[in-house]
Protein backbone atom coordinates (compact mmCIF):
# COMPACT_ATOMS: atom_id res chain seq x y z
CA UNK A 1 0.00 0.00 0.00
CA UNK A 2 1.14 3.87 -0.80
CA UNK A 3 1.33 5.99 2.49
CA UNK A 4 -1.85 7.67 1.52
CA UNK A 5 -3.69 4.11 1.13
CA UNK A 6 -2.47 3.16 4.28
CA UNK A 7 -4.00 6.20 6.21
CA UNK A 8 -6.64 5.88 4.51
CA UNK A 9 -7.57 2.10 5.37
CA UNK A 10 -6.77 2.96 9.15
CA UNK A 11 -9.80 5.48 8.75
CA UNK A 12 -11.68 2.87 7.35
CA UNK A 13 -11.00 0.14 9.43
CA UNK A 14 -11.57 2.78 12.61
CA UNK A 15 -15.08 3.25 11.22
CA UNK A 16 -15.80 -0.39 10.79
CA UNK A 17 -14.32 -1.51 13.84
CA UNK A 18 -16.83 1.38 15.92
CA UNK A 19 -19.67 0.56 13.90
CA UNK A 20 -19.56 -3.09 13.99
CA UNK A 21 -19.22 -2.29 17.76
CA UNK A 22 -22.59 -0.29 17.84
CA UNK A 23 -20.22 2.68 19.18
CA UNK A 24 -21.87 5.27 17.56
CA UNK A 25 -20.03 7.96 19.52
CA UNK A 26 -17.32 7.02 18.60
CA UNK A 27 -18.22 6.44 14.66
CA UNK A 28 -19.71 9.89 14.81
CA UNK A 29 -16.30 11.26 16.28
CA UNK A 30 -14.47 10.20 12.97
CA UNK A 31 -16.58 12.71 11.01
CA UNK A 32 -15.42 16.39 10.45
CA UNK A 33 -18.70 18.68 12.55
CA UNK A 34 -19.06 20.08 8.65
CA UNK A 35 -19.49 16.69 6.96
CA UNK A 36 -21.70 15.37 4.42
CA UNK A 37 -22.98 11.94 4.00
CA UNK A 38 -24.79 10.88 1.05
CA UNK A 39 -26.23 7.57 0.64
CA UNK A 40 -27.56 6.38 -1.87
CA UNK A 41 -29.69 3.74 -1.08
CA UNK A 42 -27.08 1.16 0.41
CA UNK A 43 -28.09 2.39 4.43
CA UNK A 44 -31.54 4.33 4.19
CA UNK A 45 -33.05 2.45 1.59
CA UNK A 46 -33.85 6.25 0.03
CA UNK A 47 -31.32 8.71 -1.69
CA UNK A 48 -30.68 11.08 1.18
CA UNK A 49 -27.58 13.31 2.26
CA UNK A 50 -26.61 13.47 5.86
CA UNK A 51 -25.29 16.89 6.57
CA UNK A 52 -22.74 17.28 9.90
CA UNK A 53 -22.37 14.85 12.81
CA UNK A 54 -25.76 15.53 14.25
CA UNK A 55 -27.95 14.12 11.15
CA UNK A 56 -25.18 11.51 11.02
CA UNK A 57 -25.67 10.47 14.79
CA UNK A 58 -29.34 10.14 13.99
CA UNK A 59 -28.73 8.68 10.68
CA UNK A 60 -26.80 5.63 12.31
CA UNK A 61 -29.36 5.55 15.81
CA UNK A 62 -31.81 5.06 13.35
CA UNK A 63 -30.42 2.18 10.77
CA UNK A 64 -27.11 0.94 11.60
CA UNK A 65 -28.54 -2.08 13.99
CA UNK A 66 -30.48 -3.63 11.01
CA UNK A 67 -27.86 -2.21 7.99
CA UNK A 68 -24.60 -4.30 9.60
CA UNK A 69 -22.34 -2.81 7.67
CA UNK A 70 -18.76 -4.39 7.28
CA UNK A 71 -15.58 -5.16 5.10
CA UNK A 72 -14.90 -1.48 4.75
CA UNK A 73 -11.41 -1.15 2.75
CA UNK A 74 -9.85 0.80 0.02
CA UNK A 75 -10.78 0.00 -3.28
CA UNK A 76 -7.76 1.41 -4.80
CA UNK A 77 -4.54 3.46 -4.37
CA UNK A 78 -5.85 6.93 -2.42
CA UNK A 79 -4.49 10.14 -3.36
CA UNK A 80 -2.99 13.11 -1.12
CA UNK A 81 -3.83 16.38 -2.59
CA UNK A 82 -1.38 19.37 -2.46
CA UNK A 83 -4.30 21.14 0.10
CA UNK A 84 -4.19 17.56 2.59
CA UNK A 85 -6.94 16.18 1.27
CA UNK A 86 -6.75 12.21 1.10
CA UNK A 87 -9.27 10.78 -0.86
CA UNK A 88 -10.15 7.49 -2.17
CA UNK A 89 -12.83 4.70 -3.49
CA UNK A 90 -14.07 2.10 -1.06
CA UNK A 91 -15.82 -1.13 -0.82
CA UNK A 92 -18.45 -2.29 2.05
CA UNK A 93 -20.96 -4.66 2.54
CA UNK A 94 -24.27 -4.36 4.54
CA UNK A 95 -26.37 -7.54 5.75
CA UNK A 96 -28.06 -7.24 2.61
CA UNK A 97 -25.87 -5.66 -0.09
CA UNK A 98 -22.81 -4.78 -1.53
CA UNK A 99 -21.91 -1.18 -2.04
CA UNK A 100 -19.47 1.25 -3.23
CA UNK A 101 -17.94 4.97 -2.30
CA UNK A 102 -15.94 7.42 -2.39
CA UNK A 103 -14.50 9.34 0.94
CA UNK A 104 -12.51 12.36 1.73
CA UNK A 105 -10.39 12.76 4.61
CA UNK A 106 -9.90 16.66 5.64
CA UNK A 107 -7.50 17.26 8.93
CA UNK A 108 -7.69 13.66 9.92
CA UNK A 109 -11.65 13.89 10.25
CA UNK A 110 -13.83 12.65 7.29
CA UNK A 111 -15.04 15.31 5.44
CA UNK A 112 -17.32 13.68 2.67
CA UNK A 113 -18.41 9.52 2.54
CA UNK A 114 -20.42 8.88 -0.49
CA UNK A 115 -22.46 5.59 0.37
CA UNK A 116 -23.88 3.55 -2.34
CA UNK A 117 -25.85 -0.12 -3.26
CA UNK A 118 -24.03 -2.05 -5.89
CA UNK A 119 -25.65 -5.09 -6.14
CA UNK A 120 -28.53 -7.11 -3.64
CA UNK A 121 -26.82 -10.24 -2.45
CA UNK A 122 -28.43 -13.35 -3.77
CA UNK A 123 -29.77 -11.11 -6.61
CA UNK A 124 -26.47 -9.71 -8.85
CA UNK A 125 -26.93 -9.22 -12.39
CA UNK A 126 -26.53 -11.89 -14.63
CA UNK A 127 -23.09 -10.79 -16.07
CA UNK A 128 -19.61 -11.55 -16.60
CA UNK A 129 -18.89 -14.66 -15.57
CA UNK A 130 -22.77 -15.53 -15.05
CA UNK A 131 -23.89 -14.26 -18.32
CA UNK A 132 -26.51 -16.54 -19.93
CA UNK A 133 -25.36 -19.17 -22.18
CA UNK A 134 -27.53 -18.13 -24.95
CA UNK A 135 -28.00 -21.64 -26.60
CA UNK A 136 -29.91 -24.03 -25.86
CA UNK A 137 -28.52 -27.35 -25.50
CA UNK A 138 -31.65 -29.50 -23.86
CA UNK A 139 -32.83 -31.50 -26.73
CA UNK A 140 -35.99 -32.54 -25.46
CA UNK A 141 -39.10 -32.65 -27.93
CA UNK A 142 -40.59 -29.56 -27.74
CA UNK A 143 -37.62 -27.34 -26.17
CA UNK A 144 -37.79 -23.87 -27.15
CA UNK A 145 -35.55 -21.21 -28.84
CA UNK A 146 -34.46 -17.85 -27.90
CA UNK A 147 -36.75 -16.20 -30.18
CA UNK A 148 -40.09 -18.67 -29.29
CA UNK A 149 -39.58 -17.79 -25.58
CA UNK A 150 -39.10 -13.88 -26.28
CA UNK A 151 -42.16 -14.19 -28.30
CA UNK A 152 -44.21 -15.76 -25.58
CA UNK A 153 -43.19 -13.79 -23.20
CA UNK A 154 -44.06 -10.69 -24.71
CA UNK A 155 -48.03 -12.43 -25.97
CA UNK A 156 -48.55 -12.93 -21.97
CA UNK A 157 -47.07 -10.39 -19.96
CA UNK A 158 -49.68 -7.95 -19.24
CA UNK A 159 -53.04 -10.25 -20.30
CA UNK A 160 -52.19 -13.86 -18.84
CA UNK A 161 -49.22 -12.94 -16.52
CA UNK A 162 -48.92 -9.24 -14.46
CA UNK A 163 -46.08 -6.91 -14.40
CA UNK A 164 -43.96 -6.47 -11.33
CA UNK A 165 -43.07 -2.67 -12.23
CA UNK A 166 -45.45 -0.31 -14.71
CA UNK A 167 -42.88 2.65 -16.12
CA UNK A 168 -45.76 4.95 -17.75
CA UNK A 169 -43.56 7.10 -20.00
CA UNK A 170 -40.93 5.29 -22.44
CA UNK A 171 -37.91 8.70 -23.20
CA UNK A 172 -34.65 7.32 -22.00
CA UNK A 173 -35.87 7.70 -18.46
CA UNK A 174 -38.65 4.83 -18.53
CA UNK A 175 -36.49 2.80 -21.26
CA UNK A 176 -32.59 3.02 -19.15
CA UNK A 177 -35.10 2.13 -16.08
CA UNK A 178 -36.21 -0.69 -17.75
CA UNK A 179 -33.16 -2.14 -19.09
CA UNK A 180 -32.10 -2.09 -15.25
CA UNK A 181 -35.00 -4.18 -14.15
CA UNK A 182 -34.54 -6.43 -17.26
CA UNK A 183 -31.31 -7.35 -15.88
CA UNK A 184 -32.27 -8.09 -12.17
CA UNK A 185 -35.17 -10.19 -13.24
CA UNK A 186 -37.91 -7.56 -12.63
CA UNK A 187 -41.10 -8.19 -14.60
CA UNK A 188 -41.70 -4.75 -16.59
CA UNK A 189 -43.48 -3.12 -18.58
CA UNK A 190 -43.02 0.52 -19.71
CA UNK A 191 -45.92 1.93 -21.81
CA UNK A 192 -45.49 4.98 -24.15
CA UNK A 193 -48.10 6.65 -26.36
CA UNK A 194 -46.02 7.38 -29.44
CA UNK A 195 -45.74 4.99 -32.37
CA UNK A 196 -42.28 3.93 -32.02
CA UNK A 197 -39.34 4.03 -29.00
CA UNK A 198 -37.63 7.27 -30.02
CA UNK A 199 -40.86 9.15 -31.40
CA UNK A 200 -39.92 11.70 -28.32
CA UNK A 201 -37.44 13.24 -30.42
CA UNK A 202 -38.04 12.08 -33.47
CA UNK A 203 -40.90 14.66 -33.62
CA UNK A 204 -39.44 17.59 -32.16
CA UNK A 205 -38.50 20.52 -34.51
CA UNK A 206 -35.93 18.97 -36.72
CA UNK A 207 -32.95 21.01 -35.99
CA UNK A 208 -32.48 20.07 -32.71
CA UNK A 209 -29.24 18.55 -30.73
CA UNK A 210 -28.74 17.21 -27.44
CA UNK A 211 -26.63 20.01 -25.75
CA UNK A 212 -24.97 17.76 -23.42
CA UNK A 213 -21.62 15.83 -24.71
CA UNK A 214 -21.87 12.39 -25.71
CA UNK A 215 -19.39 11.54 -22.59
CA UNK A 216 -22.40 12.64 -20.31
CA UNK A 217 -24.63 11.15 -22.27
CA UNK A 218 -24.33 6.79 -22.35
CA UNK A 219 -27.25 4.71 -21.54
CA UNK A 220 -26.21 1.89 -19.18
CA UNK A 221 -24.78 -0.77 -20.42
CA UNK A 222 -24.28 -0.18 -24.17
CA UNK A 223 -22.22 2.82 -24.67
CA UNK A 224 -22.43 4.60 -27.97
CA UNK A 225 -19.74 3.98 -30.46
CA UNK A 226 -15.90 5.96 -30.28
CA UNK A 227 -17.41 7.01 -34.03
CA UNK A 228 -20.49 8.89 -32.21
CA UNK A 229 -20.51 12.90 -32.60
CA UNK A 230 -20.11 15.04 -29.71
CA UNK A 231 -23.36 16.55 -29.67
CA UNK A 232 -26.65 14.25 -30.77
CA UNK A 233 -28.92 14.88 -33.40
CA UNK A 234 -32.12 14.22 -32.66
CA UNK A 235 -33.23 11.92 -35.01
CA UNK A 236 -30.13 9.77 -34.30
CA UNK A 237 -30.91 9.26 -30.60
CA UNK A 238 -34.08 8.20 -31.61
CA UNK A 239 -33.12 5.71 -33.63
CA UNK A 240 -30.37 4.49 -30.96
CA UNK A 241 -33.46 4.87 -28.17
CA UNK A 242 -35.32 2.27 -30.52
CA UNK A 243 -32.61 0.11 -31.20
CA UNK A 244 -31.91 0.07 -28.12
CA UNK A 245 -35.25 -1.28 -26.56
CA UNK A 246 -34.69 -4.20 -28.64
CA UNK A 247 -31.73 -5.52 -28.04
CA UNK A 248 -31.87 -5.25 -24.47
CA UNK A 249 -35.15 -6.84 -25.01
CA UNK A 250 -37.32 -4.43 -23.11
CA UNK A 251 -41.46 -5.24 -22.70
CA UNK A 252 -42.35 -1.91 -24.92
CA UNK A 253 -45.80 -1.17 -25.58
CA UNK A 254 -45.97 1.24 -28.50
CA UNK A 255 -49.11 3.39 -28.97
CA UNK A 256 -50.12 2.65 -25.72
CA UNK A 257 -52.00 5.13 -23.16
CA UNK A 258 -52.67 5.02 -19.58
CA UNK A 259 -55.66 6.70 -18.70
CA UNK A 260 -56.64 6.14 -15.41
CA UNK A 261 -54.54 4.64 -12.26
CA UNK A 262 -55.80 3.33 -8.68
CA UNK A 263 -53.62 2.11 -5.79
CA UNK A 264 -55.87 -0.83 -4.17
CA UNK A 265 -54.49 -0.22 0.23
CA UNK A 266 -55.75 -3.98 0.88
CA UNK A 267 -53.87 -6.06 -2.06
CA UNK A 268 -51.08 -3.25 -2.30
CA UNK A 269 -51.21 -3.38 -6.08
CA UNK A 270 -52.15 -1.03 -8.74
CA UNK A 271 -54.84 -0.98 -11.65
CA UNK A 272 -53.88 1.03 -14.22
CA UNK A 273 -56.29 0.99 -17.46
CA UNK A 274 -53.90 1.10 -20.52
CA UNK A 275 -55.86 2.18 -24.14
CA UNK A 276 -53.66 0.00 -26.18
CA UNK A 277 -55.05 -1.33 -29.55
CA UNK A 278 -58.28 -0.33 -30.36
CA UNK A 279 -59.10 -1.16 -26.76
CA UNK A 280 -58.28 -1.52 -23.38
CA UNK A 281 -55.73 -3.42 -20.94
CA UNK A 282 -55.96 -3.86 -17.36
CA UNK A 283 -52.84 -3.91 -15.48
CA UNK A 284 -52.39 -5.01 -11.94
CA UNK A 285 -49.23 -3.99 -11.45
CA UNK A 286 -47.12 -3.40 -7.91
CA UNK A 287 -45.08 -0.81 -8.25
CA UNK A 288 -45.73 2.44 -10.47
CA UNK A 289 -43.33 4.83 -12.43
CA UNK A 290 -43.59 7.98 -13.61
CA UNK A 291 -40.66 8.26 -16.09
CA UNK A 292 -43.13 11.15 -18.45
CA UNK A 293 -40.13 13.60 -18.33
CA UNK A 294 -39.46 16.44 -16.23
CA UNK A 295 -40.02 18.64 -19.11
CA UNK A 296 -42.92 17.44 -20.45
CA UNK A 297 -45.94 18.85 -18.48
CA UNK A 298 -46.59 22.06 -20.31
CA UNK A 299 -46.68 24.82 -18.61
CA UNK A 300 -48.78 27.67 -21.11
CA UNK A 301 -49.34 30.73 -19.15
CA UNK A 302 -52.92 31.89 -18.89
CA UNK A 303 -52.68 35.78 -20.67
CA UNK A 304 -55.58 37.80 -21.65
CA UNK A 305 -56.35 37.57 -25.30
CA UNK A 306 -54.58 33.73 -25.55
CA UNK A 307 -58.75 32.84 -26.82
CA UNK A 308 -59.28 35.40 -29.46
CA UNK A 309 -55.82 35.17 -31.30
CA UNK A 310 -56.42 34.48 -34.69
CA UNK A 311 -53.20 32.68 -35.43
CA UNK A 312 -51.08 29.81 -34.61
CA UNK A 313 -50.07 29.18 -30.63
CA UNK A 314 -48.75 26.07 -29.46
CA UNK A 315 -46.42 25.03 -26.46
CA UNK A 316 -42.62 24.82 -27.33
CA UNK A 317 -42.49 21.02 -26.93
CA UNK A 318 -45.31 20.57 -29.67
CA UNK A 319 -43.51 23.14 -31.72
CA UNK A 320 -43.40 20.80 -35.35
CA UNK A 321 -40.26 22.74 -36.47
CA UNK A 322 -39.93 26.28 -39.09
CA UNK A 323 -41.47 24.62 -42.31
CA UNK A 324 -44.57 25.63 -42.01
CA UNK A 325 -44.05 29.03 -41.22
CA UNK A 326 -42.31 30.74 -43.86
CA UNK A 327 -43.65 34.03 -44.55
CA UNK A 328 -45.20 34.65 -41.02
CA UNK A 329 -44.48 36.67 -37.98
CA UNK A 330 -42.76 34.46 -35.08
CA UNK A 331 -42.89 35.46 -31.58
CA UNK A 332 -40.93 33.03 -29.23
CA UNK A 333 -41.98 33.64 -25.43
CA UNK A 334 -39.19 33.17 -23.39
CA UNK A 335 -35.45 33.30 -23.42
CA UNK A 336 -34.18 29.57 -22.36
CA UNK A 337 -32.86 26.43 -24.52
CA UNK A 338 -36.01 25.68 -26.42
CA UNK A 339 -36.44 29.77 -26.99
CA UNK A 340 -33.18 29.75 -28.30
CA UNK A 341 -33.46 26.58 -30.17
CA UNK A 342 -36.63 27.42 -31.81
CA UNK A 343 -35.62 30.66 -32.60
CA UNK A 344 -32.55 29.79 -34.59
CA UNK A 345 -34.03 27.26 -36.72
CA UNK A 346 -36.57 29.90 -37.96
CA UNK A 347 -33.93 32.39 -38.95
CA UNK A 348 -32.33 30.23 -40.48
CA UNK A 349 -35.49 29.11 -42.99
CA UNK A 350 -36.25 33.04 -43.41
CA UNK A 351 -38.73 33.47 -41.00
CA UNK A 352 -39.28 36.82 -39.18
CA UNK A 353 -38.76 35.91 -35.23
CA UNK A 354 -38.65 37.71 -32.50
CA UNK A 355 -37.71 36.14 -28.76
CA UNK A 356 -38.98 37.87 -25.71
CA UNK A 357 -37.35 37.87 -22.69
CA UNK A 358 -39.11 38.40 -19.38
CA UNK A 359 -36.36 37.62 -17.15
CA UNK A 360 -32.17 37.09 -17.13
CA UNK A 361 -30.83 33.59 -18.74
CA UNK A 362 -27.92 31.95 -18.51
CA UNK A 363 -25.94 31.62 -21.31
CA UNK A 364 -22.92 29.27 -21.19
CA UNK A 365 -21.14 28.29 -24.44
CA UNK A 366 -20.92 24.77 -25.39
CA UNK A 367 -17.19 24.70 -26.27
CA UNK A 368 -16.53 26.65 -22.54
CA UNK A 369 -18.96 24.10 -21.21
CA UNK A 370 -17.12 20.83 -21.99
CA UNK A 371 -13.97 22.63 -21.23
CA UNK A 372 -14.37 23.94 -18.14
CA UNK A 373 -17.42 22.32 -16.71
CA UNK A 374 -17.72 19.15 -17.73
CA UNK A 375 -14.00 18.04 -19.55
CA UNK A 376 -12.69 16.94 -15.74
CA UNK A 377 -15.25 13.61 -15.77
CA UNK A 378 -17.11 13.36 -19.20
CA UNK A 379 -14.45 14.01 -21.91
CA UNK A 380 -11.49 11.77 -23.89
CA UNK A 381 -9.61 13.81 -21.45
CA UNK A 382 -11.24 12.55 -18.77
CA UNK A 383 -11.32 8.81 -20.23
CA UNK A 384 -7.78 8.89 -20.84
CA UNK A 385 -6.92 9.94 -17.40
CA UNK A 386 -8.67 7.03 -16.23
CA UNK A 387 -12.37 8.19 -15.26
CA UNK A 388 -14.88 5.91 -17.05
CA UNK A 389 -18.21 6.94 -17.17
CA UNK A 390 -19.39 4.86 -14.23
CA UNK A 391 -16.72 6.46 -11.98
CA UNK A 392 -17.62 9.80 -13.06
CA UNK A 393 -21.36 9.54 -12.38
CA UNK A 394 -20.18 8.66 -9.03
CA UNK A 395 -17.41 11.46 -8.46
CA UNK A 396 -19.68 13.79 -9.42
CA UNK A 397 -22.44 12.53 -6.49
CA UNK A 398 -19.85 12.22 -3.71
CA UNK A 399 -20.13 16.53 -4.22
CA UNK A 400 -22.90 17.15 -1.53
CA UNK A 401 -25.36 19.48 -2.96
CA UNK A 402 -24.96 21.83 0.09
CA UNK A 403 -21.21 22.58 -0.95
CA UNK A 404 -21.75 22.03 -4.99
CA UNK A 405 -22.33 25.61 -5.61
CA UNK A 406 -19.10 26.89 -4.10
CA UNK A 407 -17.41 23.86 -6.41
CA UNK A 408 -18.77 25.33 -10.02
CA UNK A 409 -18.50 29.36 -8.62
CA UNK A 410 -14.82 28.77 -9.75
CA UNK A 411 -15.99 27.09 -13.53
CA UNK A 412 -18.06 30.66 -14.30
CA UNK A 413 -15.55 32.99 -13.00
CA UNK A 414 -13.62 30.86 -15.19
CA UNK A 415 -15.60 30.76 -17.85
CA UNK A 416 -17.04 34.50 -17.68
CA UNK A 417 -12.59 35.57 -18.15
CA UNK A 418 -12.22 33.28 -21.07
CA UNK A 419 -15.70 34.05 -23.09
CA UNK A 420 -15.91 38.21 -21.74
CA UNK A 421 -15.85 39.76 -25.21
CA UNK A 422 -18.83 37.17 -26.04
CA UNK A 423 -20.61 38.26 -23.00
CA UNK A 424 -20.17 41.67 -23.64
CA UNK A 425 -21.74 41.52 -27.50
CA UNK A 426 -24.66 39.69 -26.14
CA UNK A 427 -25.14 42.75 -23.31
CA UNK A 428 -24.46 45.13 -25.69
CA UNK A 429 -27.34 43.90 -27.86
CA UNK A 430 -30.04 43.54 -25.55
CA UNK A 431 -29.61 40.58 -23.84
CA UNK A 432 -30.45 40.02 -20.22
CA UNK A 433 -27.80 37.71 -18.72
CA UNK A 434 -27.04 36.46 -14.96
CA UNK A 435 -24.97 33.35 -13.80
CA UNK A 436 -27.87 32.47 -11.03
CA UNK A 437 -28.58 34.46 -7.67
CA UNK A 438 -25.36 33.14 -6.03
CA UNK A 439 -23.30 33.13 -9.17
CA UNK A 440 -23.01 29.42 -9.22
CA UNK A 441 -23.82 29.04 -12.93
CA UNK A 442 -25.82 26.42 -14.75
CA UNK A 443 -25.87 23.54 -13.02
CA UNK A 444 -27.44 24.86 -10.07
CA UNK A 445 -30.79 26.56 -12.13
CA UNK A 446 -30.56 22.96 -13.49
CA UNK A 447 -30.74 20.84 -10.51
CA UNK A 448 -32.82 23.84 -8.39
CA UNK A 449 -35.73 24.64 -11.33
CA UNK A 450 -34.83 22.57 -14.10
CA UNK A 451 -34.87 25.92 -16.41
CA UNK A 452 -33.28 29.63 -16.66
CA UNK A 453 -30.16 28.87 -19.10
CA UNK A 454 -28.71 28.01 -22.58
CA UNK A 455 -26.06 26.27 -23.91
CA UNK A 456 -24.96 28.32 -27.29
CA UNK A 457 -24.80 26.41 -30.41
CA UNK A 458 -24.68 29.27 -32.27
CA UNK A 459 -28.38 31.06 -31.70
CA UNK A 460 -26.54 33.51 -29.12
CA UNK A 461 -24.27 35.11 -32.30
CA UNK A 462 -27.45 35.51 -33.77
CA UNK A 463 -29.14 37.36 -31.19
CA UNK A 464 -25.39 39.64 -30.94
CA UNK A 465 -25.96 40.12 -35.06
CA UNK A 466 -29.81 41.06 -34.80
CA UNK A 467 -30.64 38.27 -36.72
CA UNK A 468 -32.96 37.22 -33.98
CA UNK A 469 -35.04 40.43 -33.40
CA UNK A 470 -34.74 40.72 -28.84
CA UNK A 471 -37.83 42.32 -26.86
CA UNK A 472 -37.96 42.29 -23.21
CA UNK A 473 -40.91 42.65 -20.77
CA UNK A 474 -44.01 40.61 -19.19
CA UNK A 475 -46.94 40.18 -21.60
CA UNK A 476 -49.49 41.93 -20.94
CA UNK A 477 -52.44 40.95 -23.36
CA UNK A 478 -53.06 39.21 -26.81
CA UNK A 479 -55.21 40.80 -29.73
CA UNK A 480 -56.42 39.25 -32.44
CA UNK A 481 -52.57 39.71 -34.03
CA UNK A 482 -50.32 40.94 -32.30
CA UNK A 483 -48.32 39.84 -28.51
CA UNK A 484 -48.50 43.55 -26.53
CA UNK A 485 -45.83 43.83 -24.04
CA UNK A 486 -46.26 45.86 -20.52
CA UNK A 487 -43.88 48.04 -21.91
CA UNK A 488 -46.21 49.12 -24.44
CA UNK A 489 -44.57 47.56 -27.37
CA UNK A 490 -46.39 45.87 -29.99
CA UNK A 491 -44.72 42.78 -31.31
CA UNK A 492 -47.26 41.99 -34.47
CA UNK A 493 -47.51 37.84 -34.35
CA UNK A 494 -49.39 35.28 -36.71
CA UNK A 495 -47.09 32.34 -34.85
CA UNK A 496 -46.99 32.29 -30.80
CA UNK A 497 -44.70 29.51 -29.58
CA UNK A 498 -44.85 29.61 -25.52
CA UNK A 499 -41.47 28.97 -24.76
CA UNK A 500 -42.48 28.66 -21.03
CA UNK A 501 -41.18 25.77 -19.26
CA UNK A 502 -42.94 23.00 -17.82
CA UNK A 503 -44.93 22.58 -14.36
CA UNK A 504 -44.12 19.61 -11.53
CA UNK A 505 -44.40 16.21 -12.55
CA UNK A 506 -46.96 15.70 -9.86
CA UNK A 507 -49.28 17.20 -12.18
CA UNK A 508 -49.24 13.92 -14.33
CA UNK A 509 -50.56 12.52 -10.83
CA UNK A 510 -52.81 14.33 -10.57
CA UNK A 511 -54.25 13.53 -14.59
CA UNK A 512 -54.24 10.11 -14.09
CA UNK A 513 -54.81 8.90 -10.33
CA UNK A 514 -56.34 12.49 -8.64
CA UNK A 515 -55.13 15.27 -7.07
CA UNK A 516 -55.26 13.85 -3.56
CA UNK A 517 -52.47 11.98 -4.20
CA UNK A 518 -50.83 14.54 -6.17
CA UNK A 519 -50.95 16.84 -3.75
CA UNK A 520 -50.01 13.80 -0.69
CA UNK A 521 -46.85 13.68 -3.16
CA UNK A 522 -45.98 17.10 -3.05
CA UNK A 523 -43.94 19.00 -5.36
CA UNK A 524 -41.24 17.27 -7.86
CA UNK A 525 -37.78 18.21 -8.25
CA UNK A 526 -36.00 21.20 -6.70
CA UNK A 527 -33.06 20.86 -3.38
CA UNK A 528 -35.02 23.46 -1.31
CA UNK A 529 -32.10 26.18 -2.12
CA UNK A 530 -34.88 29.10 -1.48
CA UNK A 531 -33.97 30.62 -4.85
CA UNK A 532 -36.29 31.59 -7.91
CA UNK A 533 -38.24 28.83 -8.28
CA UNK A 534 -37.02 26.25 -5.65
CA UNK A 535 -38.49 27.28 -2.77
CA UNK A 536 -36.91 26.14 1.28
CA UNK A 537 -36.71 24.19 3.09
CA UNK A 538 -33.10 22.79 2.33
CA UNK A 539 -33.95 18.76 1.17
CA UNK A 540 -30.33 18.41 0.29
CA UNK A 541 -31.51 15.89 -2.67
CA UNK A 542 -34.12 16.02 -5.28
CA UNK A 543 -37.60 16.23 -4.22
CA UNK A 544 -39.26 13.07 -5.12
CA UNK A 545 -36.65 11.66 -7.46
CA UNK A 546 -35.58 7.78 -7.58
CA UNK A 547 -36.83 6.99 -4.66
CA UNK A 548 -39.76 6.62 -2.17
CA UNK A 549 -42.88 9.31 -1.82
CA UNK A 550 -45.68 9.52 0.24
CA UNK A 551 -47.57 7.66 -1.88
CA UNK A 552 -47.03 3.67 -1.24
CA UNK A 553 -45.54 2.22 -4.66
CA UNK A 554 -45.49 5.33 -6.37
CA UNK A 555 -42.30 6.66 -8.51
CA UNK A 556 -40.27 9.17 -9.96
CA UNK A 557 -37.89 9.24 -12.59
CA UNK A 558 -36.27 11.14 -15.15
CA UNK A 559 -33.87 13.98 -15.58
CA UNK A 560 -31.18 14.40 -18.30
CA UNK A 561 -29.60 11.14 -20.25
CA UNK A 562 -26.80 11.35 -17.70
CA UNK A 563 -29.32 11.03 -14.16
CA UNK A 564 -31.51 8.99 -16.28
CA UNK A 565 -28.53 6.75 -16.14
CA UNK A 566 -26.90 6.94 -12.90
CA UNK A 567 -30.34 6.98 -10.94
CA UNK A 568 -31.84 4.33 -13.09
CA UNK A 569 -29.41 1.69 -10.79
CA UNK A 570 -30.34 2.96 -7.40
CA UNK A 571 -34.43 3.07 -8.43
CA UNK A 572 -34.21 -0.41 -9.42
CA UNK A 573 -32.78 -2.13 -6.77
CA UNK A 574 -35.43 -0.43 -4.50
CA UNK A 575 -37.37 -2.24 -6.66
CA UNK A 576 -35.94 -5.37 -7.09
CA UNK A 577 -35.92 -5.63 -3.16
CA UNK A 578 -39.64 -4.95 -2.57
CA UNK A 579 -40.00 -7.80 -5.48
CA UNK A 580 -37.93 -10.31 -3.00
CA UNK A 581 -39.29 -9.02 -0.45
CA UNK A 582 -36.26 -8.00 1.48
CA UNK A 583 -37.46 -5.78 4.27
CA UNK A 584 -37.00 -1.93 3.09
CA UNK A 585 -37.71 0.74 6.24
CA UNK A 586 -36.90 3.57 4.62
CA UNK A 587 -35.25 6.71 6.77
CA UNK A 588 -36.51 10.33 6.59
CA UNK A 589 -38.96 9.64 3.56
CA UNK A 590 -39.66 12.85 1.45
CA UNK A 591 -41.51 15.61 3.68
CA UNK A 592 -44.67 17.40 1.45
CA UNK A 593 -43.59 21.18 1.82
CA UNK A 594 -45.03 22.55 -1.42
CA UNK A 595 -47.76 21.04 -3.64
CA UNK A 596 -46.32 22.41 -6.77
Amino acid sequence: MTDPTKKLQTILDNLGSSLSESDIETAVSLFAKDCYWPDLVSFTWNIVTMDGRDQVRDMLNDCLARVQPSGWCVAEDAKESDDGILEGWVNFETEVARGYGFIRVRDGQIWTLLTTMVELKGYEEKKGLTRPIGANHDNNIGAKTWKEEREEEIRLLGYETQPYVLVIGGGQGGIALGARLRQLGVPTIIVEKNERAGDLWRKRYKTLCLHDPVWYDHLPYIQFPENWPVLTPKDKLADWLEMYTKVMELNYWTKSEAKSAQYDEVKKEWTVVIEREGGNVILRPKQLVFATGMFSKANIPNIPGRDIFQGIQHHSSQHPGPDGFIGKKVVVVGSNTSSHDICAALYETGIDVTMVQRSPTTIIRSDSLMEFGLGDLYSERALKSGIATGKADLMFASHPYAIMADYQKPFYDQIRKVDAEFYKDLEKAGFQLDFGEDESGLFMKFLRRGTGYYIDGGASQLIIDGKIKLAHGQIERITENSVILDSGTVLPADVIVYATGYNSMNGWVADLINKETADKVGKVWGLGSDTTKDPGPWEGEERNMWKPTQQASLWFHGGNLHQSRHYSQFLSLQLKARMEEIPTPVYRLQEVYHLS
